[in-house]
């Protein structure tokens, strides 16, 4: 008789969505609030979950931040409606490396039609020219 058994780390996104702009990046964004845990599986079933932590997530710059378990808890079970609007600090250094976020977004001029924008375009959206 033999046993297939691991341990593993899962990934849960909980049932909430939050409309912000952004005090990091300035953007207009959503929150998101994820579950992050450990769990056994016997026979690829999960059977035991533990260290469980919650992270928001910001969708316009990427930023990750840790809140409380309880408050975690409180958004699982639908009790939290929103977040507030400083959740994310200002000065936050984020958990992952793929940050996007820049503090003063860099504006960029068309040299044809003179259109100026802060998105990152490879070309102009009013005359179709390459920035």
């Amino acid at each position: 008789m033999f046993f297939i058994m691991g341990i593993s780390q899962g990934r849960k996104k909980l049932d909430f969505d939050q409309l912000i702009v952004c005090g990091r990046c300035g953007r207009y964004g959503r929150i998101e609030v994820y579950m992050v845990y450990t769990y056994l599986s016997l026979f690829f079933i999960p059977v035991f979950k533990w260290g469980r932590r919650y992270f928001v997530h910001t969708t316009c710059c990427n930023t990750d931040v840790e809140i409380s378990a309880e408050l975690g808890r409180q958004i699982a079970r639908s009790e939290v409606t929103s977040l507030p609007k400083d959740i994310i600090p200002q000065s936050f250094q984020p958990y992952s490396d793929n940050h996007s976020c820049d503090e003063t977004p860099q504006r960029k001029r068309c040299p044809s039609c003179g259109f100026e924008t802060e998105e990152d375009y490879q070309f102009c959206p009013k005359c179709g020219q390459r920035l």
